[in-house]
């Protein structure tokens, strides 16, 4: 097999007998048959013909003048066009770029015509530059020179495989029509370049981040002259009002629902979370007023023992841990008895799924609100879902109508939940 080009070959009309002929088509690198077109250095035409990849053809590249050799297709762009002649517009790019054709490959809008060319269903066409056009231009495929004279392209011998190709009697140099190239201008000024989703992450300009670097460079130093041991405190998210105010006993503060239906309200609530047991709203009002409390507290205080984190999450018999209290009410006009700053306590939002409820409340609209405090649905165990809180970011707690033995794993979910939360979102109202 000869690794050097056949000097009485055109490369693009080699390429075209060889597909109407339906031979083989094979690739070599260093010598070497190989099944990649990437890795390979030369196509094997036939058994007698070899071309080096990068050959240049007679096929210009659209808007160009056909003077320069980079105006024309290699044969590797113009073999991958018909080898990949029905595969899908991304999946022809991408294979073109996978062979090591980012630029430079035939476009989708050239691949047909140049398809049927090869194949032989058409006999012209027009990018195509003539034989004896290309002897006078010299672009890249053309003869070696012996001396003075030169060897043709064609060879009588091998006239009779390629009589259908575009040949002129005089040689003259190919000069494009100013019309069409006004034209193609136009054309590839309305292209839009298809994209995958490997192109689209691939930027079209050069990105600077040095302010980025010189940002993080102070920090970064401070970071490493830091001492080893020694603790990273990070800022608090509170603001400076409530960082004065840290050392204080700041307690957190648990807004309910106001509504008489509700199933936790201010004359049940302090039972409910404190001895972990349910009544009913109707019957702690009756036993209230046969105490002579006819009227509910506006505001609640709740001692509750916390359990170390450190401790199994099975009940003991042992108390441990420190004495946490929290605040209850069920309005804002409640909530302004705790200052200006009272919202930053406010750690759990006990809902009935109704929207007023939170009209007078710092963020009127559900999703706000639950953003910045802890959202708690209370509903019977054997009520169907609500789907106006589906989008609310609220917790649902279920309280069973009938076992009372059950509130005690009831109410430990809901503190576990408002203790996540608070060491999470407000840390500092957790008592040390």
């Amino acid at each position: 097999m000869s690794s050097t080009m056949d000097s009485t070959s055109d490369p693009l009309l080699a390429l075209r007998h060889a597909i109407k002929a339906k031979s083989p088509i094979t690739y070599v690198a260093s010598s070497e048959p190989t099944t990649s077109l990437l890795a390979a250095s030369h196509i094997v035409l036939s058994p007698t013909l070899s071309l080096p990849k990068s050959t240049s053809t007679r096929y210009s590249k659209p808007g160009t003048s056909g003077s320069s050799p980079s105006d024309f297709f290699t044969l590797e762009a113009v073999y991958l066009a018909w080898l990949l002649r029905d595969a899908p517009v991304a999946e022809y790019m991408k294979q073109a770029r996978d062979n090591g054709l980012a630029v430079g490959f035939v476009s989708v809008t050239e691949r047909k015509s140049i398809v049927e060319w090869l194949e032989g269903k058409v006999h012209d066409l027009k990018r195509i530059v003539s034989l004896a056009a290309a002897e006078s231009t010299t672009p890249p495929g053309t003869p070696t020179h012996v001396g003075a004279s030169t060897i043709p392209l064609i060879t009588p011998k091998r006239t009779a495989h390629v009589a259908d190709t575009t040949t002129t009697p005089s040689k003259r140099r190919y000069v494009a029509d100013q019309q069409d190239v006004e034209v193609v201008k136009r054309i590839k000024q309305n292209e839009v370049e298809l994209r995958d989703r490997n192109t689209v992450l691939r930027g079209i300009k050069p990105n600077n981040f040095s302010a980025l670097r010189a940002t993080y460079t102070e920090k970064l130093k401070k970071l490493k002259e830091t001492k080893p041991g020694a603790a990273l405190i990070p800022a608090p998210s509170a603001g400076a009002p409530m960082l004065a105010r840290k050392a204080k006993n700041l307690y957190p503060i648990i807004m309910i629902s106001s509504s008489p239906t509700a199933l936790i309200t201010m004359h049940n609530v302090k039972r409910f979370l404190q001895e972990s047991f349910f009544e009913s709203s109707s019957a702690a009002r009756e036993r209230a007023a046969s105490a002579g409390n006819s009227r509910a507290e506006d505001v609640i205080h709740i001692d509750r023992r916390r359990v170390p984190p450190s401790s199994s999450s099975q009940p003991t018999s042992t108390p441990r841990g420190d004495i946490q209290r929290y605040f209850v009410v069920d309005s804002t006009d409640a909530l302004q008895k705790f200052g200006a700053d009272a919202w930053e306590r406010v750690v759990c939002v006990m809902t009935t799924g109704q929207a007023w409820q939170f009209r007078p409340y710092r963020w009127s609209e559900p999703r706000a609100l639950f953003h910045h405090v802890k959202g708690v649905y209370v509903s019977w165990a054997n009520d169907p879902p609500n789907t106006k809180i589906k989008d609310w970011n609220v917790t649902e707690l279920k309280i069973d109508p009938h076992r009372r033995h059950i509130d005690k794993s009831v109410v430990a979910h809901f503190w576990q939940l408002i203790d996540d939360w608070t060491i999470t979102n407000k840390p500092w109202l957790i008592k040390s």
